[in-house]
C-alpha cells in the first residue's frame, strides 16, 4: 500500500449516523494540530442522507426475528458509493466487535497508505450483504460492545495520525512504545528523584546508555511475560527472555 501523493494529506472518510461527533477528540492535541496543518484530512459523511422515505429510514428488523434493528444494506451501500469512487485505493473498514483485532502493526500499515474509509455501525449490526458486496474489512478495538462504531473509529484514526511524518515530536517516540517488537513499553520516571519513599532506579541516573538500554529491554520483557505473554507468540525470543 503506497502513501498519499507527495504534498497530499492522509485522508480519512468516516461514514456515520452521527457526524456531529467528529472531529471530537481528534480536533485537539497532536491529531488536532496535524488536522489544522493539513497533514491529514477528515471528512465525516452522514449515512442518513441516503435513508429512505420521508423519515430517512436507515434500519429495519432483523430477518429471522430477534431484538434490535439492522442497518440496511441498500442505505449503507448508497452512502459508500456516494462518498468513495470505485478506484479509491484506501481500505474500506467497518468498526465491528467481531472484526480482526486492531494491532500496532495494522495501524502502521494503515498510516503508511493514502488513508482509510471507515464505516461506523449502529443498532444490532449491519446487513451482511453490504459487507460482502463493498468488501468491508471488519476491525475490532477490543472484546467488548459499544453503542456504535464512532468511538472505535476515533481510536483507529488517532493511532494512525500520530504515526504520520511530523506529527510526533521525535521520530524515535513511536519506535519505543508498547506493542512495538512484540513487547510492552518499559516503565518511565521523571523528577523528583524521590517521591513518597520511592526512588528512580539508579541505572537510569548512571549516564551509562548501554546499561539503560539493557535495563529497559529487560523491563519490557518482564512486563510482557507478566501481563501479555500472548504478544510474544509471533516473535523470536531474545537471549534475555527466560522461561
Amino acid at each position: 500500500m503506497s502513501g498519499p501523493p507527495i504534498g497530499a494529506p492522509w485522508r480519512a472518510t468516516v461514514l456515520t449516523l452521527h457526524p456531529q461527533m467528529f472531529p471530537g477528540p481528534l480536533g485537539v492535541s497532536l491529531a488536532g494540530e496535524a488536522l489544522a496543518r493539513g497533514t491529514w484530512a477528515l471528512d465525516p459523511k452522514n449515512i442518513r442522507e441516503h435513508g429512505l422515505g420521508r423519515h430517512r429510514t436507515v434500519d429495519d428488523a432483523p430477518a429471522g426475528g430477534g431484538p434490535g434493528m439492522v442497518l440496511r444494506c441498500d442505505v449503507l451501500a448508497a452512502a459508500l458509493d456516494a462518498a468513495v469512487p470505485p478506484d479509491d485505493p484506501r481500505p474500506r473498514l467497518l468498526m465491528s466487535p467481531r472484526g480482526r483485532p486492531l494491532t500496532q502493526a495494522r495501524v502502521r500499515a494503515f498510516a503508511a497508505g493514502p488513508g482509510v474509509v471507515v464505516a461506523c455501525g449502529r443498532f444490532e449490526g449491519v446487513d451482511e450483504r453490504v459487507i460482502e458486496a463493498r468488501r468491508l474489512e471488519e476491525v475490532s478495538v477490543g472484546d467488548y460492545v459499544l453503542s456504535g462504531g464512532e468511538i472505535p473509529a476515533m481510536a483507529l484514526l488517532d493511532a494512525c495520525v500520530r504515526l504520520l511524518p511530523g506529527v510526533m515530536g521525535q521520530d524515535a517516540s513511536g519506535a519505543e512504545e508498547s506493542f512495538e517488537d512484540g513487547l510492552l513499553e518499559y516503565p518511565h520516571y521523571t523528577r523528583p528523584r524521590e517521591w513518597e519513599g520511592r526512588t528512580i532506579p539508579d541505572v537510569l541516573l548512571s549516564g551509562d546508555h548501554a546499561a539503560i538500554r539493557r535495563w529497559r529491554r529487560a523491563e519490557s520483557e518482564r512486563l510482557t511475560r507478566e501481563r501479555r505473554p500472548d504478544l510474544r507468540a509471533g516473535y523470536p525470543r531474545s537471549p534475555g527472555d527466560g522461561a
